[in-house]
């Protein structure tokens, strides 16, 4: 096929007075320009003609995942190994007299190759993590993280390839090299090699997802987690700051995941009343309500009363999650009055509507507090001594 093509070439070259002595260099040029030719239309027609049938194929099976496997970028990625291939093939037909010259080209070429490829797989593991971030059980696992660490590897592996091209020695050979310096790539690569065990032992864990509200005030974390990578996580905070964190630091350190409150679909309501110690009393009997029955033969106590009080209004309240623990306690008493704390759940997660309830509920708690005879402990203020001494408590008044 050369013969032939030199013998086409050189009656062409005849035809149009070129001189003899100038054949060699002329079929040369000529040579490597049919080979550019070649490439282009090759893969032009690649592009042109099977990346659709392609698609077309991956269109008729049931299956998703092959459709978002081989789309049109990775497929272009793809189609970029073509040249470097076919230049290293069919070069040795225009510099077979130039032995010298055609090596530096076809070691170019095998470098341009290990460049393309390793283009095909940071655009294959970009689509990989795509198709995993839209998975229903995979999206909520930090697997970026790991996949730059398999993008990182790729790209040292291919390093390496591409010097052992340059220096005519085996890839073996050069790793056998870094062995021994195997302790200071270990101290420059220290971040990502943590951060790739501190990836996997997350995901394994299933401890941290992107989207989770985390708190973790040693950095000054408390947000929504937005991206893990390699070596950051990144968490935006609710005053729209962004904190990064290590993320081996999740994993050696102490943090807050908010999570399982918002998979329940309640959030805890957990605050105290402080009760002035001095409006505990019994109450008569005649202001004993309808609803306590079988009492003791001494007259109950306020405070009692108003505990159940309290109970009962959260299991009557429509924005209590009646399914989950419902209590008022007594805390040991403290110099600023007894903490009556109640303990529930809102039926929402949104910040905004749980404040509202929350609000809601202990505006109603605190109001209702005078009709038991029972006062709220606040540390008197200047007002407080200029009305010339507390107001009297009165007498108990149960609610109607």
């Amino acid at each position: 096929m050369k013969q032939d093509i030199e013998e086409f070439l050189g009656q062409f070259y005849l035809s149009i007075g070129i001189d003899p002595t100038n054949y060699s260099w002329m079929m040369r040029l000529s040579l490597l320009l049919l080979i550019l030719v070649f490439t282009l239309l090759f893969t032009r027609l690649f592009r042109l003609l099977l990346i659709p049938f392609i698609h077309r194929l991956t269109a008729k099976t049931k299956a998703k995942w092959d459709e978002a496997l081989f789309n049109r970028q990775l497929l272009i990625a793809f189609s970029r190994l073509l040249p470097p291939i076919i230049w290293y093939l069919f070069l040795p037909m225009a510099f077979a007299t130039t032995p010298t010259l055609l090596l530096i080209l076809q070691k170019a070429c095998l470098i341009y190759l290990v460049v393309t490829t390793l283009r095909l797989i940071s655009t294959f593991l970009s689509t990989l993590y795509e198709l995993s971030s839209n998975h229903e059980k995979l999206r909520h696992r930090p697997l970026k993280g790991i996949y730059q660490m398999v993008q990182l590897i790729a790209i040292l592996v291919g390093v390496i390839i591409m010097i052992s091209i340059l220096i005519d020695k085996d890839a073996t050979t050069i790793l056998a090299g870094l062995g021994a310096s195997a302790a200071v790539m270990m101290l420059i690569f220290k971040d990502s090699i943590l951060g790739l065990v501190a990836g996997i032992q997350l995901s394994a864990n299933d401890m941290l997802r992107p989207g989770d509200w985390i708190t973790m005030s040693k950095y000054g974390a408390d947000g929504y987690v937005i991206e893990v990578s390699l070596t950051t996580v990144k968490v935006q905070n609710f005053d729209k700051t962004i904190t990064t964190l290590p993320p081996y630091a999740l994993v050696s350190d102490s943090y807050q995941n908010w999570r399982g409150m918002w998979e329940n679909g309640g959030r805890r309501i957990k605050r105290s009343l402080f009760i002035d110690m001095n409006t505990i009393r019994f109450c008569p009997s005649a202001a004993e309500p309808a609803s306590v029955a079988d009492q003791a033969a001494e007259a109950p106590v306020n405070l009692r009363l108003y505990r159940q009080y309290v109970l009962d209004y959260l299991e009557r309240h429509p924005h209590v999650k009646q399914d989950m623990m419902k209590m008022v306690r007594q805390l040991p008493s403290t110099p600023q009055g007894l903490p009556l704390e109640v303990y529930c759940f809102a039926d929402t997660t949104e910040w905004v509507e749980y404040e509202r309830i929350q609000d809601e509920i202990f505006d109603h708690l605190i109001a209702v507090l005078p009709r038991f005879g029972l006062r709220i402990y606040q540390q008197p203020a200047g007002a407080d001594f200029n009305r010339g001494g507390a107001a009297s408590d009165g007498g108990v008044r149960m609610p109607s």
